[in-house]
């Protein structure tokens, strides 16, 4: 019988097919299985460890957040050497934007490999970055900073880093409709309010107001969002007029 073999000779198949998909997203043969099934379990389960602590993504959430941080802004160091500590600092937080976090998570479809007592449709989008996060911190204590900077390197920055597009690309419309208001003396409002409608989640309304106009509605399952998406659809209206006022 080969080691494999003998590996999972006391596992179930679904341990087996866990192994093998892991495998195939990461690139590599994982070592420790309970790290990266960690990785995936939500906090909903109640699972806990031997001494009774708790058992999900969240502590390695932040860790790989932490190791994203590092390994990005060595590569953006690296690639840019004009770039000042500002400039640096902006072009990071894009690349490891909750947006672009989320994307990477659904591309790799890590949602399947989620254990949840909760059905998944009634999570947020976050829930896809939160576990991409979380698998670059088992990926981190499975095998050390070498293997998760390779990682990222394939999964994060050959595929989705390119500088240029970086420089152009927003990383908060709310921000930016502020700021084109704040420059042209415009006043404006973000009226939030609680608009549950038919949704079993709780969700938010925005109607989103320019001087004495309504420029754009929009609705989310927090204020934040709710704000984020109405500055969005505002600033596509207005992004002719925006854009000239930009320096």
């Amino acid at each position: 019988m080969t080691a494999l073999k003998k590996i999972f000779a006391s596992r179930s198949d679904g341990d087996e097919e866990f192994y093998y998909a892991l495998k195939k997203i990461i690139g590599f043969k994982p070592g420790d299985i309970a790290i990266y099934k960690e990785a995936f379990t939500h906090r909903s389960l109640n699972a806990s460890d031997s001494e009774g602590q708790p058992l999900n993504y969240e502590r390695l959430e932040f860790l790989g957040d932490a190791m994203l941080g590092s390994v990005i802004a060595a590569h953006l160091f690296k690639k840019v050497p004009h770039g000042n500590e500002g400039y640096l600092t902006k072009m990071r937080s894009k690349v490891v934007s909750r947006e672009h976090l989320n994307e990477l998570g659904r591309d790799l479809k890590l949602i399947q490999l989620v254990k949840t007592s909760v059905p998944t449709q009634q999570f947020g989008q976050n829930i896809h970055g939160n576990v991409f996060e979380a698998l670059v911190g088992a990926i981190y204590l499975d095998k050390g900073y070498k293997s998760v900077e390779k990682f990222i390197h394939r999964r994060v920055i050959k595929p989705y880093v390119d500088i240029q597009k970086l420089e152009g690309k927003v990383i908060s419309y709310k921000s930016l409709f502020i700021e084109w208001c704040q420059k042209n003396k415009k006043s404006f409002k973000f009226n939030v309010y609680e608009d549950n409608g038919k949704d079993p989640l709780k969700h938010f309304a925005v109607k989103l107001q320019l001087e004495q106009e309504i420029v754009a509605k929009a609705r989310g399952t927090s204020k934040k969002k709710a704000e984020e998406r109405a500055a969005k659809r505002a600033f596509y209206k207005l992004q002719k007029s925006m854009q000239r006022h930009q320096p």
